[in-house]
């Protein structure tokens, strides 16, 4: 019987060649995409070399109850296949978590909910250039199955470790299933939203601020218009994360699921009001930036032409004196005072007054 035993040990990985995806014992330095992997059981984790693949994940879990939480970072198509097969993921949700660049989304396959978040973080910066990156996206999508949960997170962005822990420290919430973590990502990601409209918000007060602070002469000179474009095209990417996840979230709060604990979908309903309150922040951003930029276009159109008035006006004052010497410096015998002793003082006084009075009277009409 031990022959046979090391015989079958021997013909496992060959026969079963799935598990090479997620083999946790082959060689370190092979890339691997599994962050986590672990079976909760009443809201707890249980920790055993069996946990360590996937598939032995749902052997205990179909043995002992409970579900499996696998987590993947950017996995490729080799990376994922063996994962999808061991829980019959369709391979449309499984081509959209693969290649990513998803739009948020929800829907049903057969026995299991994919749902596709994508995730904001906002990039601190000292100086608001016409070049800066406001913000970075990323994209987490879940599988959520009656006795599993599957994470696939793309970006740099994103990590769900800290939310995992968080998890673990709340069994009686865990206890409820796949759908609680669903939540609990959920929530993650429009949290993430709120801090992040509270960061560009100060942004676009700074550009609305520099646009109406009153230069010289008490008049505004407007902002770079490249940096209000730039602000602009940021908030934009902002919506797209935030728009078309209110459909999803209004799903999960309202329409009941088999998937979903009925005491877990009332939480969803606090997670739709938060992405409310920020899609209405970004929709008023949009608008509060296309105020800024056509004010801004108005100021930069002001001081042109306060510009061309002091242009104006310096060209008509000159104009006098060039005209005066233009008609004395033609050589004609008879003209006004020409041989008078004080005819050379007398224009030079005209002329001088006559600047003046046209420079007194352009200032007090605003022109200089």
């Amino acid at each position: 019987m031990s022959m046979i035993r090391d015989l079958r040990a021997a013909v496992r990985p060959a026969v079963r060649k799935d598990d090479s995806v997620y083999d946790t014992t082959r060689d370190p330095g092979s890339p691997s995409a599994i962050v986590d992997c672990a079976v909760y059981r009443d809201g707890s984790r249980v920790d055993s070399a069996e946990c360590l693949t996937p598939h032995g994940a749902m052997l205990q879990v179909r043995r002992d109850g409970g579900f499996a939480w696998i987590g993947l970072h950017e996995p490729t198509e080799a990376e994922f296949s063996g994962i999808a097969a061991e829980f019959g993921l369709h391979p449309l949700a499984v081509e959209d978590a693969v290649h990513a660049h998803q739009r948020p989304k929800l829907e049903r396959y057969d026995d299991t909910l994919f749902t596709v978040f994508k995730t904001i973080h906002y990039l601190e910066h000292d100086e608001l250039t016409a070049t800066s990156e406001i913000v970075e996206s990323g994209e987490v999508m879940c599988f959520t199955g009656e006795n599993f949960f599957i994470t696939v997170r793309h970006g740099g962005q994103g990590s769900l470790r800290a939310l995992r822990s968080r998890l673990q420290g709340e069994p009686e919430l865990l206890a409820k299933g796949p759908s609680a973590v669903l939540h609990a990502i959920a929530d993650h990601v429009v949290d993430g939203y709120l801090a992040v409209a509270d960061a560009m918000q100060d942004d676009i007060d700074e550009v609305e601020t520099e646009v109406f602070t009153p230069g010289r002469g008490g008049v505004a000179r407007g902002s770079d218009a490249g940096r209000i474009y730039q602000l602009k095209r940021e908030v934009l990417e902002f919506k797209r994360a935030v728009a078309p996840l209110a459909r999803p979230m209004q799903l999960l709060s309202e329409r009941p699921m088999r998937l979903v604990d009925p005491d877990i979908q009332k939480y969803f309903r606090d997670v739709a009001d938060h992405l409310a309150r920020v899609q209405e922040q970004v929709v008023g951003f949009d608008e509060l930036l296309n105020s800024i930029l056509q004010a801004n276009l108005a100021q930069a159109s002001v001081a042109q032409n306060e510009d061309m008035r002091k242009i104006t006006s310096w060209a008509a004052i000159i104009a006098v004196p060039t005209m005066v010497c233009g008609v004395y410096g033609m050589n004609f015998d008879h003209m006004p005072e020409l041989r008078w002793q004080y005819g050379y003082p007398m224009v030079l006084g005209v002329t001088v007054a006559i600047c003046f009075t046209i420079h007194r009277t352009l200032k007090r009409n605003g022109w200089l």
